[in-house]
Order: structure tokens, then C-alpha cells, then sequence
């Protein structure tokens, strides 16, 4: 029996308790500031006062500077409770593995890289999920479990607790056993005062990638995942047709059978040397049964579509041309 199969009868509703990371209702703020109020207490410390901030982007401007760590000196509350909430995680180890790669890895993840500020030790209210466990009769891990049923995510320090709202809307798709954040309208995270999140396929882009895909914008884009996600949203046909690209030369793909390799010349673009672009099918299928398209800067001197994929692999046209099956 599998790991997530043995995970998912020891906890038959981990998926109801999943739902809670995706929320996108107005905060319980008695409740959170009732919870946190408590956490406050088993530190000794008394009830902080209680910032309310409409995302965490918002966090940074309310949030006071974190305590630094003398030695000998005592710790502040945050690090306490981070201390006591990792002795919570192994007394209480055991949920599914797509807990945390849904709420941490690809929803809470993408909303952190996404704020430019660094804002110290926090928590992720909603999308805790994937370590909190609900109901387990343990006091503690019950306070936890109520911050995941009724706020975002919060920053508790000396003598103030900064605490978010949890977003208006957060679209997501289905990723294997998970699911991760994507949009193709419109962003994928958006809190209450419009700080938002775009996402293509669980990979996070400027918001012009989503909302106005250009050829031209592609080709002055420097990060190669950015760009990726631009052409597939914008689509190969147009992406080709808006640039300009002249097709050199195609062939079939001895490393794919059934698909076929292009060459295309490619404008000269400010970060790159002089390239073309070549055009293939990847080896391997996609979670829907489908084949990706891809596109591949190559060196300006290849002027036939093998000798570029050959190139892509270390090889020669002609090694590459005795391929059986590539990934």
C-alpha cells in the first residue's frame, strides 16, 4: 500500500481539512486573535495588540523590527513559538505528502516569492494545513487548528501580532493528487486590497504574461520559464507570426517519432547572442495525456534542425539522427 493510501486512513478527511487552505471568506477575527491570544499565554506573555493588514504584501509596512538574538539573552515570542510549534510537527507527524506540496509548495510558496520584502519568522494561517492536524483532543494543536479554519497568514512579536486577511479569490487546477495556483484570465491570487498574484500552471509570472502576451515582450524577457509561459499562452502559431520568424528548415524527430523538429530564425534580441529558435514535441506526456511544445534557443551557425537538437544534447546532428527515443 502506498504511503499517501496508509496517510489517507489515518486521516480519512485530510481532503475536507485541505479545502480551508483555499478559503477565500472574510476572517473569523475573534477566533484568530482568541487562538493567538492563547499561543501569547503559553509563553508567558500577555495578549499582544492585534494588527489587521488586507494581505500579506501589506504585512511589511505594519510589521516591527524582529528582536536580534543575544546570546544568553532571552528569545522573543516568535522564536518560542517557533520553538514549540516544531516540537507540535514531531509529536504530531503523519499527514499526506500533497498537503504540503499543494498548500505550501505551490499556493503559500508562490504568494512569499511574490512579496519583495523579507518580513522574518510567520505563519500561514490557512495553508498550515499541511502540518496542523485537526482534532486530535492535543489543546495546543487544537489552537493551531482553529487559526487554519479562520484567517490568513499572521506575524506574532513583542507585544503586537500582525495578522492577514485571508484572499477574495484564489484559482487554482488540478496537479496529480494536489492541485496548484493558475489563472489564464486574470491573476490567480488576489486579496482585499488588490495585491495580486499571476500564475501560468503553478509557475509565477508577471502580470503582462497573463493579460497581454506579446511576441515583443517575450523577446525582451530574460528569465527562460517567464518566456515559456508566455508563448504557451500566447500560443506557437502567433507567437511565430507576431515575431516575424522565417522557418529554415524542418525535419522529423528520430528522438520522437511522429513529431517533427523546426528551425526558425530568431530577431537579435538585447540579452542573447545571435540564436535561432528550434521548435520540438517533449519526449514525455503530459498529466493530461498531452505533449508539450517547446521551444529551444539555439547557436546562429545551425542551420538544419537535427544538427540544432544534437547540439541541445552534446551531440552531432548525425548521433543524434541514431536516436531510439528521447525524454
Amino acid at each position: 500500500m502506498s504511503a499517501s493510501r496508509r496517510a489517507n486512513r489515518r486521516f480519512p478527511d485530510f481532503s475536507e481539512w485541505l479545502k480551508h487552505a483555499f478559503r477565500t471568506d472574510p476572517a473569523d477575527r475573534a477566533a484568530a486573535e482568541d487562538a493567538i491570544t492563547r499561543l501569547y499565554a503559553l509563553l508567558g506573555e500577555p495578549p499582544p495588540e492585534f494588527v489587521w493588514v488586507p494581505s500579506p504584501n501589506a504585512a511589511v509596512s505594519y510589521l516591527p523590527p524582529q528582536q536580534a538574538l543575544s546570546t544568553g539573552g532571552p528569545l522573543p515570542p516568535e522564536a518560542r513559538l517557533a520553538n514549540r510549534a516544531a516540537a507540535l510537527r514531531e509529536r504530531r507527524r503523519g499527514l499526506p505528502s500533497e498537503l504540503r506540496q499543494t498548500a505550501k509548495e505551490s499556493v503559500a510558496g508562490l504568494i512569499k516569492a511574490a512579496i519583495p520584502h523579507p518580513f522574518g519568522l510567520h505563519w500561514y494561517g490557512q495553508q498550515d494545513v499541511y502540518w496542523v492536524v485537526p482534532d486530535t483532543g492535543d489543546p495546543e494543536a487544537e489552537l493551531w487548528a482553529t487559526l487554519v479554519r479562520s484567517c490568513g497568514w499572521w506575524w506574532p512579536r513583542d507585544g503586537v501580532c500582525v495578522v492577514s486577511e485571508r484572499p477574495l479569490a484564489l484559482r487554482t487546477e488540478p496537479d496529480g493528487d494536489g492541485r496548484r495556483l493558475h489563472c489564464a484570465t486574470g491573476p490567480a491570487v488576489v486579496y482585499p486590497d488588490g495585491w495580486a498574484v499571476h500564475v501560468w500552471h503553478g509557475t509565477r509570472v508577471p502580470s503582462w504574461v497573463i493579460e497581454d502576451p506579446t511576441a515583443d515582450r517575450i523577446n525582451r524577457e530574460f528569465n527562460v520559464e517567464v518566456r515559456r509561459c508566455a508563448v504557451e499562452h500566447l500560443g506557437w502559431s502567433a507567437y511565430i507570426d507576431q515575431g516575424g520568424l522565417e522557418l529554415l528548415d524542418r525535419a522529423p524527430d528520430p528522438g520522437n517519432p511522429g513529431c517533427e523538429l523546426q528551425l526558425y530564425t530568431l530577431p537579435p534580441q538585447k540579452w542573447h547572442a545571435p540564436s535561432r529558435l528550434l521548435l520540438a514535441v517533449n519526449g514525455s506526456v503530459e498529466r493530461d495525456g498531452t505533449r508539450r511544445r517547446y521551444g529551444l534557443r539555439v547557436p546562429a551557425e545551425f542551420d538544419h534542425p537535427l544538427d540544432a537538437a544534437g547540439w541541445s544534447y552534446g551531440l552531432s546532428g548525425a548521433q543524434y539522427a541514431g536516436l531510439l527515443r528521447r525524454t
